[in-house]
């Protein structure tokens, strides 16, 4: 199973000066090279399902539901997604009737000339709520497909007695629609869209419309719409998966790239085994999640599962659930709070969690955080046939640098005499925590002295995107004046989130020269530290929220030549 999937919008008409990914003279193959990453994963599974979140139609219908955001992809969108392993589409969402019904016919015919099984949607609310049958040698599954809302007084989406749409997922519907699977000798699989966007829990009637599902005899529920991936459950040995994030998806705000594949094996129904493969939406693109990306996916699972007692174990970068306990291993990780005050726990295995910390005694306290920042160390800048999107720097002065402060990649900026650059987060930060204290921390290498102005800036709660970048101000945090030097700088600023009034927020390091010659300064590790826990010294960590269970940073209150203990598990 994959989340989320549209090829529109931004997919033909980037923001600022990205490339074009899909091309209108070629879209098949454009398409094809979206999903060429992730296309040996899907190709293993018997059947592949994602949730189809666009009307399929050659050109914009004519009809448009009133609303404000409306998503339709080209046809060739469907040859691509067989093309890259997927079987089965659930059409049960929230923006399979956005063009009304004229969209629902042309979407409903471009699945059935190709061939591509789907359900969860339909021209009446009988064929909304009918199941795709999936027959294997010994079980047949019925695949049921629901968005978890009608919509507004103004505006229906769900299907009813007087239009057709995705299946509306009331209790009532999905316990009767299991019961009737049940009654043909099928096995029911639940796949809903609904909750809240960018939540880290489902909406309690999320959970008790799939656990009455399951009650009811569904094997197995898939939920998505959140766009951020949730924790797991298994539910009187049924799993539930209460959020699948985004698969394929342009938005462009660092939260929603992280999300999952999701295996699962049922033998005649039975659930077997779950296996989680990390995914990271780089570039509008889904690749496998390597390194921090990876890491951050798998303890977000981790600690969102745990809290609904299911254990996810990590194993060769995968998370994997079977149902029996199994003994975690502990390792230790030394860090050297020397010269700076902010560090990275390196972890030998993705996503294991902090157990103790324990200080040097010339250390006074730490605190622990998580970077906001996806593609910070600039490692997988270029992987996988697509750039980082999340960095904006001027083309002509900033390249990628093969030398890095702990890796084998940075930022080059290059400068002239008493010039001045810019390398900075290119989208703001939309899921952040109010008036918190935060760290800019980045490693930089000069040839010359040059000055680091840091700057915020916000998006306002009503402001438009576009008017943001353009006419909020910049605030400058601080200023920091690097010398020439052959060996890596740390730089770190400490400030505060913005408290109220505003939906978002970036920040953008300016680079100055002071030389009069050609200056060159590498940057690396551009982070932005969100600090999740209050200085602390107890080894067993004082942790009152998820966030402060998924971090990646640890912070001290002092420098020091003595190395610290990290215990992960």
């Amino acid at each position: 199973f994959g989340g989320d999937l549209m090829m529109g919008r931004r997919y033909y008409t980037p923001y600022f000066d990205d490339p074009v990914l899909i091309h209108n003279d070629s879209v098949l193959p454009d398409s094809k090279k979206l999903l060429a990453p992730i296309k040996p994963y899907l190709e293993l599974a018997d059947m592949a399902a994602i949730n189809l979140e666009t009307q399929i139609a050659a050109t914009e219908p004519t009809q448009r539901a009133q609303k404000g955001v409306v998503f339709y992809s080209k046809p060739e969108t469907v040859p691509a997604l067989q093309w890259a392993g997927v079987d089965y589409v659930t059409l049960g969402n929230n923006h399979t009737y956005d063009y009304l019904d004229e969209g629902l016919i042309s979407t409903l015919k471009a699945l059935d000339d190709y061939k591509l099984s789907h359900s969860g949607a339909g021209l009446t609310e009988q064929e909304a709520l009918k199941p795709y049958v999936y027959k294997t040698d010994k079980t047949d599954y019925a695949l049921l497909g629901y968005v978890g809302w009608e919509g507004t007084k103004k505006i229906k989406q769900a299907a009813n007695s007087k239009q057709g749409g995705p299946a509306f997922g009331t209790e009532k519907n999905i316990v009767e629609s299991v019961k009737t699977a049940n009654s043909n000798n099928q096995k029911a699989v639940i796949q809903y869209h609904g909750s809240m966007e960018y939540s880290n829990e489902p909406t309690r009637l999320t959970e008790q419309r799939l656990k009455s599902g399951l009650d009811a005899g569904a094997v197995l529920a898939i939920a998505h719409h959140p766009h951020v991936s949730q924790g797991l459950e298994l539910y009187d040995n049924k799993l539930i998966a209460y959020s699948m994030g985004n698969f394929l998806f342009d938005q462009n705000f660092s939260s929603t790239q992280l999300s999952l594949l999701l295996y699962v094996w049922l033998d005649e129904g039975q659930f077997h085994r779950a296996e989680i493969v990390p995914v990271y939406v780089k570039g509008y693109k889904p690749t496998p999640a390597m390194d921090l990306e990876r890491d951050n996916l798998l303890k977000r699972l981790t600690t969102l599962s745990a809290k609904r007692g299911t254990q996810i174990i990590t194993q060769a970068g995968h998370g994997v659930i079977t149902g029996k306990p199994q003994e975690k291993s502990t390792n230790e990780v030394k860090v050297l709070a020397s010269k700076t005050k902010t560090h990275l726990i390196k972890t030998a295995e993705a996503g294991t969690l902090i157990e103790k910390v324990k200080l040097p005694k010339d250390v006074k306290a730490y605190r622990l955080g998580t970077n906001l920042v996806n593609g910070s160390d600039f490692e997988q800048f270029d992987t996988f046939d697509t750039n980082e999107r999340g960095f904006a720097f001027d083309t002509g002065k900033v390249e990628l640098a093969q030398v890095g402060f702990d890796s084998s990649q940075s930022l080059a900026v290059k400068l002239a005499a008493n010039d001045s650059a810019e390398v900075a987060m290119k989208h703001f930060r939309r899921v952040y925590l109010n008036d918190a204290p935060v760290t800019f921390k980045t490693d930089v290498m000069v040839n010359q002295d040059v000055t680091l102005n840091l700057y915020w800036q916000g998006r306002k709660t009503r402001q438009k995107l576009f008017d943001a970048f353009e006419n909020s101000p910049k605030n400058l945090i601080s200023s920091v004046e690097l010398t020439a030097n052959k060996e890596w700088q740390p730089v770190e600023i400490d400030f505060n989130s913005p408290r109220i009034g505003y939906r978002s927020y970036r920040v953008i390091a300016e680079l100055v020269s002071k030389s009069s010659g050609k200056t060159v300064a590498h940057i690396d590790n551009f982070s932005l530290v969100q600090w999740h826990t209050a200085y602390q010294r107890s080894q067993q960590p004082v942790l009152t929220d998820d966030g402060s269970k998924m971090v990646n940073y640890i912070g001290v209150s002092n420098t020091s030549n003595q190395a610290l203990s990290v215990e992960l598990k």
